[in-house]
């Protein structure tokens, strides 16, 4: 496995830690509740919405996008998810992380630099990967604030 693949994965691997771990302890109500409802550019997603997303995000870009396999997504359906427990949603991170595993482990130099369709312009493998990363962290950062203000919410 190329050097830069292994530290893209140990990337994903310890993001994803960080989301498996924020999500422990919580029940379905927090996991669910969402700070802001509604809709607009004010309202704000649960955790089990996050997650799916991110999974739904990452399989889209790993399996689509990279891999050249169609797949079938719902996107919008990811953020009105509801009713999962710690135990599925850290299930589908797993999953998601196995097939991304398998994925970009197959990848030598040259298809990192080949460039992939993306909306109306062309980016690189590399780039695709990155992209998910930042996402991952983006979202992380969006649910670790949402856990502090249930749990704000919660001590009243």
């Amino acid at each position: 496995m190329l050097s830069e693949i292994h530290a893209y994965l140990t990337d994903f691997e310890e993001l994803r830690e960080q989301i498996k771990s924020l999500l422990e302890g919580l029940d379905p109500e927090a996991l669910d509740w969402r700070p802001i409802e509604g809709a607009g550019e004010l309202a704000t997603n649960s955790l089990t919405a996050m997650v799916v997303h991110l999974v739904g995000s990452e399989t889209y870009w790993m399996k689509e996008v990279i891999g050249g396999k169609k797949i079938v997504r719902d996107r919008d359906a990811e953020f009105v998810t509801k009713g999962l427990s710690v135990s599925e949603l850290q299930t589908t991170i797993v999953a998601a992380a196995k097939m991304t595993v398998e994925i970009l482990s197959a990848l030598t130099e040259k298809p990192l630099e080949e460039a992939r369709k993306w909306r109306d312009r062309s980016v690189s493998v590399r780039w695709c990967i990155l992209h998910v990363l930042e996402h991952y962290a983006q979202h992380l950062g969006h649910m670790q604030l949402t856990r502090q203000l249930w749990l704000a919410k919660s001590k009243k």
